[in-house]
């Protein structure tokens, strides 16, 4: 039977499957420690399209097929389809999902809306409302500095606390069907906002609430950070993963020798110039795909605690004054 685990968490008896991946990423994501890595690169960040949403679009539809692809399933065997992007109204997912005509939901997590739609995956195969389900994100640099800074044209300067949104998109095939990593948890995060209002700095803005879900994961599951072979966050980058270690060694858990970020894996700090790290709902999503998932496959790591970030911020609330205020979902992977 599904368990509820302490405040916050659930535990699957039968725990749904990660059945197959895919990712799509753009061209200074290529150049990156992962650029060979990923499923899908174009050069031309516009992907074929006239602007930066559509382009968007298309990384999202290419990511979903990719996916059904891998297992060899045709859209019309998933129940569900839960997606979701940084874009006004989620146009990214609407528009780039609409050919395939899965019943949907649009969410908004931010940069955690990854693990946001996995972990409504994996509850609803889990509660038999379905034989399979898609999750998928994605964002593009393009489209998110349009859209929360300035036009790309504009040649604003960016400060050192500024992280880089990743052009990619990522879509999970979750279901009964066996496969070798399995979503035996969820730890639904809740919003953290310790006042701070600077965009430029979404680290510290979402390491509260990734400490939060960090804490209440293992709580919950009456665990430590040794009970993972990793801990692996969003989109934290260099100054909010610091903040986060502090978190966590002042609740009396040290976890420096097993956490990963991935707005620090998927750029090269010293060769590209991408600041804090990367950012953005396609940060984690490709990352998860290109590069942990398959660690998990070959069972170099058994269990790992997926924790994507997200800011909650809009155009509206920054330019009135409101705090940014984070969250965080952990995802619980296995190897089987």
């Amino acid at each position: 039977m599904n368990q509820i685990r302490g405040s916050q968490s659930i535990s699957f008896g039968e725990a749904p499957y990660l059945i197959s991946s895919a990712c799509v990423a753009g061209s200074k994501e290529a150049e990156g420690p992962l650029g060979k890595l990923f499923d899908m690169v174009n050069q031309d960040d516009l992907f074929g399209a006239k602007t930066w949403e559509e382009a968007e679009s298309t990384m999202q539809k290419e990511a979903c097929v990719l996916a059904l692809g891998k297992a060899h399933m045709d859209a019309k065997h998933v129940r569900y389809l839960y997606g979701g992007d940084l874009l006004r109204q989620g146009i990214a997912t609407s528009m780039g999902v609409e050919e395939l005509q899965i019943p949907m939901f649009g969410l908004y997590g931010a940069c955690s809306t990854s693990g946001e739609a996995l972990a409504l995956s994996a509850m609803s195969v889990a509660a038999g409302y379905g034989e399979y389900m898609l999750a998928v994100t994605s964002s593009h640099f393009g489209s998110a500095e349009k859209e929360f800074r300035f036009p790309l044209g504009y040649a604003s300067q960016r400060p050192l606390s500024a992280s880089w949104t990743v052009t990619g998109s990522g879509a999970f095939l979750v279901g009964r069907q066996k496969s070798h990593v399995r979503i035996t948890g969820v730890t639904v995060g809740k919003i953290v906002d310790y006042g701070l209002k600077d965009s430029q700095n979404m680290g510290a803005c979402m390491a509260p609430a990734a400490a939060d879900t960090i804490l209440t994961n293992l709580k919950d599951f009456g665990r430590s950070p040794t009970s993972y072979d990793r801990i692996i966050t969003g989109d934290l980058g260099y100054i909010g993963q610091s903040i986060l270690l502090d978190f966590m060694s002042k609740n009396g858990h040290q976890m420096r020798d097993r956490h990963l970020d991935c707005g620090m894996k998927i750029f090269d700090q010293e060769k590209q110039d991408t600041h804090a790290g990367g950012s953005g709902c396609g940060c984690a999503a490709v990352t998860l795909s290109a590069y942990i998932l398959p660690k998990i496959q070959k069972g170099e790591w058994k269990r790992v605690l997926f924790v994507p970030t997200g800011a909650l911020m809009s155009t509206v609330s920054y330019n009135e004054g409101a705090s940014v205020p984070g969250i965080a979902h952990g995802i619980v992977l296995e190897h089987c």
